[in-house]
């Protein structure tokens, strides 16, 4: 996949877990790198020099292959200066700009990455906006959210509105293959909106040739989300019968999570 000055490789790790290797030329940055051992691999195959690496969250399947990835590579570390991270070199909280591939030399057009505070599913969770790429690590979902952790319905819903404010057209980059187990909790919100039922179809059709469902893309989610669809009238009604008693979307929002959360 191609954007305006790095190319996405998305490397599978564990069981559904996505690392994204973002190549400029001979330099790579890697977001959210669980384990050490299939970057190293890609890093080998590309012959690709490590430049950066950039941390959504803290959890171990985020982070936990930082620490080998170091003993081999003398890189800046990018990440929630609010959590505990690896290795961190530069502590972020939202709100920055940072080029990754800066510290290598790398020209401008290299690209120059908005950061952005998304808590909910952890306290000090970031996601990476590059043009029309979002890395959004475990808040924003293929037809889903992450688990609330650590935070609040009122934070998440919060997050997943300032992702819903990017461009139609951005991709997002989530870290799980989530995306045919949330399509079924969505049918369930939403049995009447047509374009779930052709995204399962499409997802079923991918999935069954080993193909990714990720990166999709904030319109496809704005049409078969159920939590970026919170002030739609199917949606407040499916959280009405799950317990809902008011119809505002933090509401709507905190319905449906904990709905999904026993689905």
């Amino acid at each position: 996949m191609k954007t305006e000055s790095f190319d996405v490789i998305s490397i599978p790790a564990f069981r559904d877990n996505y690392i994204w290797l973002l190549r400029h030329g001979r330099l790579a940055a890697v977001v959210d790198p669980g384990d050490a051992g299939p970057v190293q691999a890609v890093l080998a195959r590309e012959g690709l020099q490590l430049a950066a690496i950039l941390i959504t969250h803290h959890h171990a399947d985020h982070q936990g292959g930082v620490a080998k990835l170091l003993e081999d590579h003398s890189v800046e570390v990018f990440g929630p200066g609010a959590e505990s991270i690896t290795g961190l070199t530069t502590p972020l909280y939202g709100g920055e700009r940072i080029r990754p591939f800066g510290a290598f030399g790398a020209a401008a057009e290299a690209g120059e990455f908005q950061v952005l505070a998304v808590p909910g599913h952890t306290l000090g969770h970031l996601a990476y906006v590059c043009g029309n790429r979002l890395f959004c690590g475990d808040t924003l979902f293929g037809a889903g959210c992450g688990r609330l952790f650590e935070g609040s319905p009122e934070q998440m819903s919060a997050s997943l509105q300032s992702l819903a404010i990017l461009p139609e057209t951005t991709e997002v980059y989530c870290a799980h293959e989530y995306t045919e187990m949330n399509l079924r909790f969505a049918a369930a919100a939403e049995p009447g909106n047509p374009a779930i039922q052709q995204r399962i179809r499409e997802a079923a059709v991918l999935r069954a040739r080993g193909e990714s469902t990720v990166p999709s893309t904030l319109v496809l989610e704005k049409a078969t989300n159920p939590f970026l669809r919170c002030r739609e009238p199917a949606a407040i009604a499916a959280a009405k019968r799950h317990g809902c008693a008011g119809e505002d979307p933090v509401s709507v929002f905190a319905a449906l999570r904990a709905w999904r959360n026993e689905f």
